[in-house]
């Protein structure tokens, strides 16, 4: 069973379209910092604090795939359920889960790269390390 963390979002009424609904790009903001908590929740230290220890500088996006079924709006408070469905040799796959209480709303998989930095610039993927992955599992 792999490890789930929730974070919490509560939708504001800015984050809406004329409608009253959620724009889109707002779930994959929200995604990407229940990415973040989900390792902080783990123990892993702040990406600045691996960069020095282990060479690490963050986790950037290379893939997702989203599917919407159905819409929120302000007021309401979202629980993003993160998990890791699958470790890879340089990427992982992070799954989401969006729900309001039992409903759910949107589903997502996206691929991460745990990345370093190149001497002069750029950055690489490269493999994950151990400590981190066991914090994770």
């Amino acid at each position: 069973m792999a490890k789930e963390i929730v974070y919490t979002q509560r939708v504001e009424f800015g984050d809406c379209d004329p409608a009253r609904i959620v724009w889109f790009p707002n779930f994959f903001r929200w995604i990407d910092a229940a990415s973040r908590h989900f390792f902080i929740e783990c123990g892993v230290p702040p990406w600045h604090e691996t960069e020095k220890t282990l060479g690490v500088i963050g986790t950037p996006l290379v893939d997702t795939h989203a599917r919407f079924i159905k819409t929120a709006s302000y007021g309401d408070t979202l629980q993003i359920r993160v998990s890791i469905a699958e470790w890879r040799g340089k990427s992982f796959v992070q799954r989401y889960r969006v729900t309001k209480g039992e409903e759910l709303l949107m589903e997502c998989e996206e691929i991460r790269i745990f990345a370093g930095r190149r001497e002069g610039g750029g950055i690489f993927a490269m493999p994950i390390p151990d400590a981190i992955r066991q914090r994770c599992e």
